[in-house]
Protein backbone atom coordinates (compact mmCIF):
# COMPACT_ATOMS: atom_id res chain seq x y z
CA UNK A 1 0.00 0.00 0.00
CA UNK A 2 2.81 2.67 0.80
CA UNK A 3 4.49 2.06 -2.52
CA UNK A 4 0.95 2.60 -4.32
CA UNK A 5 0.49 6.13 -1.88
CA UNK A 6 3.86 7.21 -2.87
CA UNK A 7 3.06 6.83 -6.81
CA UNK A 8 0.11 9.11 -6.35
CA UNK A 9 1.91 12.01 -4.21
CA UNK A 10 1.51 15.14 -5.91
CA UNK A 11 5.23 16.58 -6.77
CA UNK A 12 6.36 18.52 -4.00
CA UNK A 13 6.15 22.46 -4.87
CA UNK A 14 2.87 22.01 -6.92
CA UNK A 15 1.57 20.45 -3.48
CA UNK A 16 3.01 23.22 -1.37
CA UNK A 17 1.57 25.89 -3.98
CA UNK A 18 -1.43 24.14 -3.97
CA UNK A 19 -2.00 24.00 -0.24
CA UNK A 20 -0.54 28.09 -0.31
CA UNK A 21 -2.96 28.82 -2.34
CA UNK A 22 -5.65 27.65 -0.85
CA UNK A 23 -4.74 29.10 2.35
CA UNK A 24 -4.22 32.54 1.04
CA UNK A 25 -7.84 32.43 0.01
CA UNK A 26 -9.02 31.43 4.04
CA UNK A 27 -6.60 34.59 5.46
CA UNK A 28 -8.02 37.07 2.85
CA UNK A 29 -11.62 36.10 3.74
CA UNK A 30 -11.51 35.84 7.15
CA UNK A 31 -11.99 39.14 9.00
CA UNK A 32 -9.90 38.32 11.75
CA UNK A 33 -6.14 38.13 9.50
CA UNK A 34 -7.35 41.80 7.92
CA UNK A 35 -8.60 43.18 11.17
CA UNK A 36 -5.30 42.38 12.35
CA UNK A 37 -3.37 43.60 10.07
CA UNK A 38 -4.94 47.30 10.03
CA UNK A 39 -5.16 47.50 13.60
CA UNK A 40 -1.45 46.60 13.48
CA UNK A 41 -0.70 49.57 10.95
CA UNK A 42 -3.00 52.02 12.48
CA UNK A 43 -1.04 51.06 16.05
CA UNK A 44 2.60 51.10 15.09
CA UNK A 45 2.06 54.02 13.17
CA UNK A 46 0.67 56.43 15.63
CA UNK A 47 2.51 55.01 18.47
CA UNK A 48 5.66 55.85 16.03
CA UNK A 49 4.26 59.48 15.02
CA UNK A 50 3.94 60.55 18.36
CA UNK A 51 7.61 59.34 19.49
CA UNK A 52 8.76 61.40 16.18
CA UNK A 53 7.57 64.19 17.10
CA UNK A 54 8.65 64.33 20.65
CA UNK A 55 12.23 63.45 19.32
CA UNK A 56 12.18 64.70 16.42
CA UNK A 57 14.77 62.42 14.92
CA UNK A 58 14.47 61.12 11.00
CA UNK A 59 15.12 57.61 11.65
CA UNK A 60 12.95 54.61 12.17
CA UNK A 61 14.53 53.40 15.16
CA UNK A 62 11.38 53.77 17.15
CA UNK A 63 9.23 51.95 14.63
CA UNK A 64 11.51 48.92 15.09
CA UNK A 65 12.26 48.82 19.08
CA UNK A 66 7.93 48.74 18.55
CA UNK A 67 8.13 45.30 17.02
CA UNK A 68 8.92 42.42 19.35
CA UNK A 69 6.12 44.01 21.38
CA UNK A 70 3.35 43.80 18.59
CA UNK A 71 4.41 40.92 16.21
CA UNK A 72 4.25 38.23 19.07
CA UNK A 73 0.15 39.99 20.03
CA UNK A 74 -0.82 40.03 16.53
CA UNK A 75 0.49 37.80 14.52
CA UNK A 76 -1.06 34.68 16.76
CA UNK A 77 -4.31 36.28 15.29
CA UNK A 78 -2.93 34.97 11.85
CA UNK A 79 -1.39 31.47 12.74
CA UNK A 80 -4.31 30.37 15.44
CA UNK A 81 -6.65 29.63 12.89
CA UNK A 82 -4.10 27.87 10.62
CA UNK A 83 -4.96 24.49 12.06
CA UNK A 84 -7.07 25.02 14.54
CA UNK A 85 -9.71 26.03 12.50
CA UNK A 86 -9.17 22.86 10.26
CA UNK A 87 -10.11 21.07 13.27
CA UNK A 88 -13.29 23.55 13.83
CA UNK A 89 -14.36 23.01 10.37
CA UNK A 90 -13.17 18.91 10.44
CA UNK A 91 -11.23 19.32 7.18
CA UNK A 92 -8.01 18.40 9.10
CA UNK A 93 -8.92 14.74 8.24
CA UNK A 94 -9.59 15.41 4.79
CA UNK A 95 -6.30 17.58 3.89
CA UNK A 96 -4.57 14.65 5.80
CA UNK A 97 -5.96 12.11 3.42
CA UNK A 98 -5.15 13.63 0.04
CA UNK A 99 -2.14 12.91 -1.48
CA UNK A 100 -0.17 15.70 0.31
CA UNK A 101 2.55 14.88 2.64
CA UNK A 102 2.58 16.50 5.82
CA UNK A 103 5.67 19.10 4.72
CA UNK A 104 3.82 19.81 1.83
CA UNK A 105 1.02 21.09 3.67
CA UNK A 106 2.94 22.89 6.81
CA UNK A 107 5.16 24.41 4.02
CA UNK A 108 2.36 25.83 2.03
CA UNK A 109 0.53 26.97 5.00
CA UNK A 110 3.44 28.90 6.40
CA UNK A 111 4.12 30.60 3.07
CA UNK A 112 0.69 31.73 3.24
CA UNK A 113 1.26 33.46 5.97
CA UNK A 114 4.16 35.20 5.21
CA UNK A 115 2.13 36.61 2.43
CA UNK A 116 0.25 38.41 5.08
CA UNK A 117 3.16 39.30 7.38
CA UNK A 118 4.14 41.05 4.30
CA UNK A 119 1.01 43.47 4.85
CA UNK A 120 2.44 43.88 8.40
CA UNK A 121 5.76 44.64 7.06
CA UNK A 122 4.33 46.92 4.18
CA UNK A 123 2.95 49.05 7.82
CA UNK A 124 6.05 50.92 7.58
CA UNK A 125 6.21 52.24 3.61
CA UNK A 126 4.22 55.40 5.12
CA UNK A 127 6.72 56.23 7.52
CA UNK A 128 10.05 55.55 5.31
CA UNK A 129 7.79 58.17 2.88
CA UNK A 130 7.54 60.91 5.82
CA UNK A 131 11.38 60.22 6.60
CA UNK A 132 12.72 60.55 3.25
CA UNK A 133 10.42 63.49 2.38
CA UNK A 134 11.63 65.33 5.52
CA UNK A 135 15.51 64.35 5.33
CA UNK A 136 17.94 61.95 4.64
CA UNK A 137 17.73 58.72 6.67
CA UNK A 138 20.25 55.58 6.90
CA UNK A 139 18.61 53.41 3.82
CA UNK A 140 20.85 50.84 4.69
CA UNK A 141 19.94 50.50 8.50
CA UNK A 142 16.05 50.81 7.26
CA UNK A 143 16.38 47.83 4.88
CA UNK A 144 18.43 45.42 7.47
CA UNK A 145 15.88 46.77 10.11
CA UNK A 146 12.81 45.57 7.89
CA UNK A 147 14.76 42.04 6.79
CA UNK A 148 14.99 41.75 10.97
CA UNK A 149 11.71 42.74 11.07
CA UNK A 150 10.56 40.09 8.81
CA UNK A 151 12.38 37.37 10.21
CA UNK A 152 11.52 38.03 13.37
CA UNK A 153 7.77 37.81 11.91
CA UNK A 154 8.43 34.43 9.92
CA UNK A 155 10.00 32.63 13.43
CA UNK A 156 6.82 33.75 15.36
CA UNK A 157 4.57 32.63 12.79
CA UNK A 158 6.58 29.35 12.45
CA UNK A 159 6.01 28.84 16.61
CA UNK A 160 2.47 29.67 15.93
CA UNK A 161 2.19 27.17 13.35
CA UNK A 162 3.20 24.52 16.09
CA UNK A 163 1.27 25.62 18.50
CA UNK A 164 -2.06 25.76 16.55
CA UNK A 165 -1.65 22.12 15.49
CA UNK A 166 -1.75 21.07 18.88
CA UNK A 167 -4.67 23.38 20.16
CA UNK A 168 -8.41 22.48 19.47
CA UNK A 169 -9.49 25.62 19.63
CA UNK A 170 -8.49 28.80 18.36
CA UNK A 171 -8.22 31.48 21.26
CA UNK A 172 -6.49 28.72 23.13
CA UNK A 173 -3.99 28.97 20.31
CA UNK A 174 -4.15 32.48 20.03
CA UNK A 175 -3.42 32.61 24.28
CA UNK A 176 -0.88 30.03 24.09
CA UNK A 177 1.14 31.52 21.17
CA UNK A 178 0.68 35.14 22.62
CA UNK A 179 2.58 33.68 25.93
CA UNK A 180 5.37 32.03 24.37
CA UNK A 181 6.07 34.71 21.60
CA UNK A 182 6.34 37.18 24.30
CA UNK A 183 8.68 34.97 26.23
CA UNK A 184 10.83 34.44 23.77
CA UNK A 185 11.12 38.34 23.32
CA UNK A 186 11.67 39.05 26.72
CA UNK A 187 14.10 36.13 27.52
CA UNK A 188 16.84 38.92 25.47
CA UNK A 189 15.74 41.94 27.27
CA UNK A 190 18.66 42.86 29.29
CA UNK A 191 16.32 43.63 32.83
CA UNK A 192 14.87 40.05 32.44
CA UNK A 193 18.57 38.31 32.13
CA UNK A 194 19.77 40.32 35.08
CA UNK A 195 17.18 38.82 37.05
CA UNK A 196 17.57 35.44 35.82
CA UNK A 197 20.85 35.47 36.05
CA UNK A 198 20.78 36.91 39.67
CA UNK A 199 18.66 33.70 40.48
CA UNK A 200 21.98 31.38 40.09
CA UNK A 201 25.36 33.85 39.83
CA UNK A 202 27.15 30.20 38.72
CA UNK A 203 25.22 29.07 35.55
CA UNK A 204 23.65 32.08 34.64
CA UNK A 205 21.11 30.99 33.07
CA UNK A 206 19.58 34.47 31.82
CA UNK A 207 22.49 34.91 29.66
CA UNK A 208 22.42 31.07 28.23
CA UNK A 209 18.63 31.62 27.42
CA UNK A 210 19.21 34.93 25.68
CA UNK A 211 22.21 33.77 23.58
CA UNK A 212 20.39 30.23 22.45
CA UNK A 213 16.55 30.49 22.93
CA UNK A 214 15.51 34.44 22.69
CA UNK A 215 14.57 35.83 19.26
CA UNK A 216 15.64 39.26 20.38
CA UNK A 217 18.98 39.44 19.74
CA UNK A 218 19.23 38.23 16.26
CA UNK A 219 16.32 40.98 15.47
CA UNK A 220 18.31 43.86 17.56
CA UNK A 221 21.15 42.71 15.29
CA UNK A 222 20.07 43.44 12.25
CA UNK A 223 18.35 46.73 13.40
CA UNK A 224 21.72 47.50 14.03
CA UNK A 225 22.49 47.17 10.67
CA UNK A 226 24.65 43.64 11.47
CA UNK A 227 23.81 41.36 9.23
CA UNK A 228 25.78 38.56 10.83
CA UNK A 229 25.70 34.87 9.97
CA UNK A 230 25.27 33.49 13.21
CA UNK A 231 21.96 35.71 13.74
CA UNK A 232 20.58 34.56 10.18
CA UNK A 233 21.01 31.06 11.40
CA UNK A 234 19.59 31.21 14.87
CA UNK A 235 16.46 32.51 13.20
CA UNK A 236 16.22 30.31 10.33
CA UNK A 237 17.21 27.21 12.33
CA UNK A 238 14.59 28.03 14.74
CA UNK A 239 12.15 28.24 11.70
CA UNK A 240 13.18 24.81 10.32
CA UNK A 241 12.68 23.62 14.17
CA UNK A 242 9.15 25.07 14.74
CA UNK A 243 7.95 23.72 10.97
CA UNK A 244 9.59 20.15 11.22
CA UNK A 245 7.84 19.79 14.73
CA UNK A 246 4.54 20.75 13.08
CA UNK A 247 5.44 18.35 10.24
CA UNK A 248 5.69 15.17 12.82
CA UNK A 249 2.37 16.44 14.46
CA UNK A 250 0.21 16.16 11.46
CA UNK A 251 2.26 13.17 10.58
CA UNK A 252 1.29 11.92 14.15
CA UNK A 253 -2.09 12.46 13.57
CA UNK A 254 -2.25 10.55 10.40
CA UNK A 255 -0.87 7.70 11.66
Amino acid sequence: MKPHTRSRAVPFWSGVFTVAGREVGGLFEGRIAMISAIAFTLLANSIFMNEFFLSGRVDMGPWFDLMPLLLPVFLPAVTMRLWAEERKQRTLEMLLTMPIRAGQAVLGKYLAALLLLGLFVAAALPVIVMLWSLGAPDGGLILSGLLGTLLLGAELIALGMLVSSLCADQIVAFVSTTVLGLTLVLLGDDRVVAVLDGLADVSAPGTWMREHLSALPAFESFVRGLLGVPALVHVLGACVLFLALNAWVLERKRG
